[in-house]
């Protein structure tokens, strides 16, 4: 469906959003797991958008309003983020615990990004837990992390979990395909396949090497410069080797 265009390769994600949105049946917290890369935080952004979208909730929202684009560049203020790498102790889970009985200023839901959220605390975990049981209804909680042995069960009992998956070697390249278009890179069907494999399912790892390709090209994305960049061999240097051999 059109909806799952906001999240590429995550259509099972974005079908169980599209119906709880449409019913109303909306969980009070969502754990976002899966490799480094994958879209994670920019994921639980999207969520805060579609919970917040002008027109109302959904997450078809056609239009970039100005509060989509502050959600989206992480400054909108009833949409929180926050490094749990960097502020693990009961302190700082205090401090939304205090926060969240306010009602949002310019949004419908107050919601709280806790990145790489394993990183947390015992006793910040344990303080969280009666908030993130019965939170108010205008507040929703959403956690990423790589990490998902190390939460706690009594946290994840009380979210809804989505498992982002890796994605294949066909739907990123498409992806990069329309990035090099967007920026008006001319790239190599070919060069930007050896990206997307190379990504290994990652889609910040592979902008990464197309940015360095683009780099090394002077502005281009030539399947010799990828090569050179990767360090791969021609397929026709691997039937020389064997026939020396």
């Amino acid at each position: 469906p059109q909806a799952c265009n906001c999240w590429v390769g995550q259509t099972a994600m974005a079908r169980t959003l599209t119906n709880a949105l449409a019913s109303g049946c909306l969980a009070q917290a969502y754990t976002l797991t899966g490799l480094r890369g994958i879209g994670k935080c920019t994921t639980a952004r999207l969520i805060a958008r579609a919970l917040n979208y002008p027109a109302g909730a959904s997450v078809e929202m056609p239009e970039l309003t100005a509060q989509c684009e502050a959600i989206l560049e992480s400054r909108h203020m009833d949409v929180i983020e926050m490094d749990a790498a960097s502020n693990t102790g009961v302190d700082n889970m205090r401090e939304i615990i205090d926060q969240v009985r306010y009602a949002p200023v310019q949004a419908r839901t107050k919601v709280y990004i806790i990145d790489e959220v394993h990183m947390l605390s015992k006793s910040a975990f344990n303080a969280l837990l009666k908030t993130l049981e019965e939170p108010p209804p205008h507040v929703k909680f959403i956690f990423a992390t790589t990490e998902i042995r190390k939460v706690p069960v009594t946290i994840l009992s009380r979210c809804q979990r989505f498992d982002l998956r890796r994605l294949d070697v066909a739907t990123l390249q498409k992806h990069y395909a329309k990035i090099c278009g967007l920026e008006k890179v001319a790239a190599e069907d070919e060069a930007l396949r050896l990206i997307s494999k190379a990504a290994e399912g990652s889609v910040r790892d592979g902008l990464s090497l197309l940015d360095q390709a683009i780099a090394y090209g002077d502005g281009g994305g030539q399947t010799a410069d990828v090569r050179n960049v990767l360090g791969r061999w021609e397929k026709g240097h691997m039937g020389t080797l064997f026939e020396a051999v």
